[in-house]
């Protein structure tokens, strides 16, 4: 699924397309905000996400693994990642991975 934008918190730092491995985020030149010039191109890995300032990226969850309001959110810390799991009756679950950048 590909990213979507929230262009009322998008600041148009680039930050995402600097990370995507795919090179698919841009930043739109007249209104100066993100988005995803390739969407069936983009396979998930979330790097956007994860590398976004105001948290205004986020990806929906293909139904075959959840179904709509659920989300799966990352937010990265200097040196781990906590994934938010938000399943479709608004439990909420918290993990932390530390990454490789010790």
């Amino acid at each position: 699924m590909p990213p979507v934008i929230d262009k009322e918190k998008c600041i148009g730092c680039g930050a995402c397309e600097e990370i995507c491995p795919g090179d698919l985020m841009e930043i739109d030149e007249h209104e100066n905000k993100a988005f995803c010039r390739a969407n069936r191109d983009c396979w998930d890995c979330m790097a956007c996400v994860k590398e976004c300032p105001n948290g205004a990226i986020e990806t929906r969850i293909p139904y075959q693994l959840g179904y709509y309001p659920a989300k799966l959110i990352p937010k990265k810390r200097e040196k781990e990642i906590e994934w938010t799991i938000i399943d479709i009756n608004a439990n909420v679950e918290k993990l932390i991975v530390e990454t490789r950048n010790k």
